[in-house]
């Protein structure tokens, strides 16, 4: 008999869960963020009068005319005495509420990198030049006018990724959100120090981030290639523990990012890149299409970052006239890291956002505070130095949210019973860390597996009805080999969702890897039910048949595989296994010579090449 592979080690699916944010529309005519300030000014009693020129312009170039200029997202240009003088009243009021710049974290003792926080000083000299008559002054005290890079600020990327497709937004309605899938033209593994998002004309441009699929699986939510495809909620699948490690984000005055040495973001041959986008519709037909521009490394990653999520929306149903609900999480890490980068998130009902830790000797320190939430002007926070959090260290998330009329941004009048849910009226109570392992001892293997299954069995713990925390937990039990305690959450899972193909695709591989074939091809076949093209239900039933020497019905599921996905070796030779068991030597010759074409280096292929033609020359 020939062999099929991978024989136990059936394809299953590490699910990344992952939510791309719901946000909200910004206020018709609120200015945008801008770089932190540099310059702090002298002004004191006594002293001369304050002038645009000496005293004003350093502020105004350093924290807003990165984003206050032409070609960029905020309303209006603040570059020219004329331009500032003309809104110096909106400018004195809503720096004085500190709405601009718009920092969000109240100061602590955890510094952010490029903070953009105005001092009281420089707060009250822009109220003080308002209120003297705002002058220009002395042309010679004024500075040059800011240099910005225009086009990429990275300078010209290695590559460079353009939307095949553009987008038509329309001009009236609620907002779009839309994913567009960038096609990796690569033919080998690349490793990249630098993302540039060049999302479109940025004044309808909200925010975006990409994410990472591997699989190219989001592909098959297209209508037609690059043509993208609307949603919030993007679900990715990978067959191999690969958690999410980068935070790549933009929003208005985003500034690209240098990843740290060593942690570049890995990506290899046959990956999609997909940019998640909120638009805003302008009154007038809108074209969109965006550009990534990626910047290489010329050697792979030494360090391997992973986001962590916490979150609670399970406790979300705020009830109507409720001004103060509190929302908590805690969570205990299991092994030594350093903390990056934080990304609060929650929708317009968000009051007072507070993420924390509790060190193992009991001291306590703030990671983040908000204690003025505003969605529109979320972003990720990154630190300036990299906070060492110890095994044993307790970290909590403490969100209080506003359903009253008192609160202005309720979207709901009179107030209403809010859940959680993905769109802007709904709310979420989410928190993402990246963290780096560090101090990890190679004999417990991959340090991020650690953490990922013991946030696993928190929120199961937590939350018994986390269809995402019962499957994850489950395809970490198995790659353990722990196969009974992996059934027992895939059984959980499906009971929360029995139709799921995912799902129900793992429980049949788990099934095949103890020998199960039959009870296996039952939730095989109720995973096609499901998704009629999902290559890896049909190769894990392929072989399930086969263990059961029903050779012909394997070969109709790997052809069916190879429908969904005609470049796979192992596809083809398991397809050659089966003919070779029905006597058909010639077909199943062509089918491993097609494998090794594909994948020069594939054993199984080779190996059963060899013994067919050892076969057919005895004949």
């Amino acid at each position: 008999m020939l062999h099929f592979g991978p024989g136990v080690n059936a394809r299953i699916e590490w699910t990344a869960w992952i939510l791309a944010t719901t946000l909200g529309a910004s206020s018709p005519g609120t200015a945008f963020p801008g770089r932190a300030p540099q310059r702090a000014e002298q002004a004191s009693a006594g002293a001369p009068n304050v002038t645009f020129n000496r005293d004003i312009a350093p502020i105004i170039f350093d924290s807003c005319a990165s984003c206050h200029r032409p070609g960029e997202a905020a309303p209006f240009s603040l570059l020219t005495y004329a331009d500032v003088k003309k809104h110096a009243r909106q400018i004195a009021e809503v720096t004085r509420t500190r709405n601009m710049p718009p920092w969000l974290p109240a100061p602590q003792e955890l510094k952010f990198a490029d903070e953009m926080r105005l001092s009281d000083s420089q707060i009250d000299l822009i109220q003080k030049w308002l209120d003297q008559g705002a002058a220009e002054g002395n042309p010679a005290d004024r500075p040059p006018q800011p240099k910005f890079t225009e086009g990429w600020r990275l300078g010209m990327p290695d590559l460079i990724l353009k939307a095949q497709k553009p987008l038509i937004l329309p001009p009236e309605g609620t907002d779009t959100y839309w994913n567009f899938i960038f096609r990796l033209p690569i033919e080998k593994t690349r490793w990249v120090k630098a993302v540039e998002i060049r999302p479109g004309d940025k004044r309808y441009v909200h925010h975006a981030n990409i994410l990472v699929d591997r699989e190219e699986e989001s592909r098959r939510r297209e209508a037609a290639p690059g043509a993208g495809f609307g949603g919030m909620e993007i679900r990715l699948e990978s067959q191999v523990f690969d958690p999410d490690s980068h935070l790549l984000f933009w929003k208005p005055g985003t500034v690209p990012y240098v990843e740290p040495e060593g942690m570049e973001l890995r990506l290899d041959k046959g990956t999609d890149l997909i940019l998640n986008t909120h638009l805003q519709p302008s009154g007038k037909t809108e074209v969109i299409q965006p550009s990534i521009g990626l910047y290489f490394a010329s050697h792979p990653a030494t360090k391997l970052p992973m986001l962590l999520q916490l979150e609670n929306d399970a406790k979300l149903q705020i009830p109507a006239g409720q001004r103060n609900f509190l929302v908590t999480d805690d969570f205990i890490l299991p092994i030594d890291v350093d903390l990056l980068a934080i990304y609060p998130h929650a929708h317009y009902l968000g009051k007072d956002i507070q993420a924390l830790v509790t060190l193992p000797d009991g001291t306590k320190k703030t990671l983040i505070h908000i204690p003025r939430w505003n969605l529109n002007w979320q972003a990720v926070y990154r630190y300036a130095e990299p906070v060492m959090l110890p095994k044993g260290t307790t970290v909590s998330l403490r969100y209080v949210y506003d359903n009253s009329e008192e609160n202005p941004l309720n979207p709901n009048h009179p107030p209403a019973r809010v859940k959680s849910g993905n769109r802007s009226s709904d709310e979420m109570c989410h928190l993402w860390l990246q963290v780096l392992p560090v101090n990890s001892d190679p004999a417990q293997g991959d340090p991020r597996m650690l953490l990922q299954e013991a946030l696993a069995l928190h929120n199961v713990a937590k939350n018994p009805a986390d269809f995402e925390a019962h499957y994850n937990l489950a395809a970490m039990l198995q790659a353990k080999g722990r196969l009974d305690r992996a059934m027992e959450e895939y059984e959980a899972a499906l009971r929360l969702r029995p139709d799921d193909a995912v799902a129900n695709n793992a429980m049949g591989a788990a099934l095949l890897a103890a020998s199960s074939p039959d009870q296996a091809a039952f939730y095989l076949e109720t995973a096609l039910k499901a998704r009629p093209d999902y290559f890896d239900a049909h190769y894990n039933l392929g072989n399930a048949l086969a263990s059961q020497n029903d050779f012909e019905g394997a070969s109709k599921q790997f052809l069916l595989a190879l429908r969904a996905r005609p470049a796979d070796a192992n596809a083809e030779a398991n397809l050659g296994s089966a003919l070779a068991e029905m006597g058909k030597f010639s077909e199943a010759k062509s089918h491993f010579e097609r494998a090794l074409q594909i994948d020069p280096d594939n054993a199984l292929a080779r190996e059963n090449l060899s013994e067919l033609q050892r076969t057919m020359n005895q004949r």
